[in-house]
């Protein structure tokens, strides 16, 4: 059996198209939302990866106009997949019934489906292997925010912990998203949380969406991952298969481009970028705990949620540690112990951490994890701001018979910890600092000037 992804990927590839074409007919019987319908597909099937029927205008003539659909369906040329947007899900029964009737009745390969009854709900269609799903994650329409984008206690918004579960719903990966183009931000969010994920992204064309930045912030490595859908601008054209071409075209240029802004990234940039998207720095006026008014708010605990990103920055440490000469690596509780075990598990050194308080009980520990006194540590950190934070940590370590001699953290904010660390006999390594950040982040046009300038006079302050 051929795999809904593997058809998708064929599909893609063999058209190289990311095109889906919707089909939202308007008429005032079902023999004519059949004809509109045969003469896009006619005009359009040479420029398609996929077309998309709208469930509804069919519905609302009852069986004839479901019997429409299904010659529509019929007609699709063999090779192009065809989602239907049902937006469907319900209790179990009632999804199978559905998955039959939408896969088998009416031949469908894939079909839009609400995720808020939970993924359990959805089984009777993604437990299909040669069927899929898009869930729906962070929509196009303006709206959209009220639900999907409530925050979460724990941190995040509601459509990102759609896109993390949704991830993993299924073994057959054939659980995608829909992930409007009227929000890039939330195309790279979802992204860095379903990295491997086919997105449908809508809003294109008459809502306005971005292209090529919903391109550039949603497509995979391997230049696939998107179905861009449009239905009106394509429709309503004087000639729709020249739209459909234009748009075919337009999508694979903004592929090129974002393929040939990933090579040529460096690591720099991507981390940077990272951060903005993850939110793990945000700029405004933030309380801090010494009581100061700070323009920017750094919050690494955050990475623990996106774990295509914590793995690079792992990476990124890495590349630092590998200078270095240790036994093993000490993380710093809390914020560091994600980042050092990612590490840990990137490149296979062992980890340990000192405890913020001795257990007073089993064991009495200070320091978890396997060592022998003598032994040298690196020590890990998230950032560093004046480095007294990181010499009472080592002052631990050290009393436990341990050595330490470097400390590395991913960002220092450049506010004086090396001349501090090295005061005492500390080495301090930093995967980049704050301010190469800023000039990144301004050289994007992720901040402005007089933001970046703001920041700068805060950290000399």
């Amino acid at each position: 059996m051929t795999t809904f992804t593997a058809l998708l990927t064929a599909s893609a590839r063999s058209r190289d198209s990311l095109l889906c074409v919707g089909l939202d007919p308007r008429g005032e019987s079902p023999e004519a939302l059949r004809a509109d319908c045969l003469r896009l597909i006619a005009a359009t099937a040479p420029f398609a990866a996929a077309f998309k029927p709208n469930y509804a205008f069919f519905e609302a003539f009852g069986a004839e106009g479901v019997a429409a659909l299904r010659d529509v369906i019929a007609a699709v040329p063999e090779g192009i997949l065809v989602i239907l947007d049902a937006k469907r899900g319900d209790i179990a029964e009632t999804s199978e019934a559905s998955a039959r009737g939408l896969f088998d009745t009416l031949g469908a390969h894939a079909v839009t489906v609400s995720p808020y009854m939970g993924g359990e709900s959805l089984r009777p269609f993604w437990d299909r292997p040669d069927r899929g799903i898009f869930a729906l994650c962070k929509t196009s329409n303006p709206g959209a925010g009220e639900f999907q984008e409530v925050a979460l206690e724990g941190g995040g918004a509601l459509f990102e912990e759609v896109a993390r579960r949704a991830a993993h719903w299924s073994p057959h990966d054939n659980v995608g998203l829909v992930v409007g183009s009227t929000y890039p931000e939330a195309i790279a969010r979802a992204r860095a949380l379903a990295p491997e994920a086919w997105f449908l992204v809508p809003g294109i064309g008459a809502q306005g969406g971005d292209l090529e930045r919903s391109v550039d912030a949603g497509l995979r490595p391997d230049g696939l991952g998107m179905l861009i859908n449009a239905s009106r601008s394509i429709a309503n054209a004087a000639e729709p298969g020249a739209e459909a071409r234009r748009l075919r075209d337009a999508i694979n240029a903004a592929r090129a481009a974002t393929r040939r802004r990933s090579a040529a990234a460096t690591p720099l940039s991507a981390l940077a970028r990272d951060l903005i998207e993850t939110q793990c720095v945000r700029f405004g006026a933030f309380t801090l705990k010494s009581g100061a008014i700070s323009p920017i708010y750094l919050d690494l605990r955050r990475l623990v949620t996106y774990p295509a990103v914590l793995r690079r920055v792992a990476q990124a440490y890495a590349h630092v540690l590998r200078g270095l000469h240790f036994d093993r690596l000490a993380g710093i509780p809390y914020a560091a112990l994600p980042i050092a075990t990612a590490i840990s598990l990137e490149a296979g050194w062992p980890l340990i951490y000192p405890r913020r308080e001795a257990k007073e009980y089993g064991t009495r520990a200070t320091i978890e994890g396997e060592f022998k006194p003598g032994e040298t540590v690196a020590v890990i950190d998230d950032l560093v701001t004046t480095g007294d934070s990181k010499i009472e940590t080592i002052q631990k370590l050290e009393g436990a018979g341990l050595k330490a001699r470097d400390i590395v953290v991913l960002i220092d904010r450049g506010q004086g910890a090396a001349a501090i660390l090295a005061a005492s006999g500390y080495a301090l390594h930093s995967v980049v600092t704050l301010p190469a950040l800023l000039d990144e982040w301004l050289r994007t046009g992720a901040i402005s000037a007089a933001q970046r300038a703001d920041v700068l006079a805060f950290l000399t302050q």
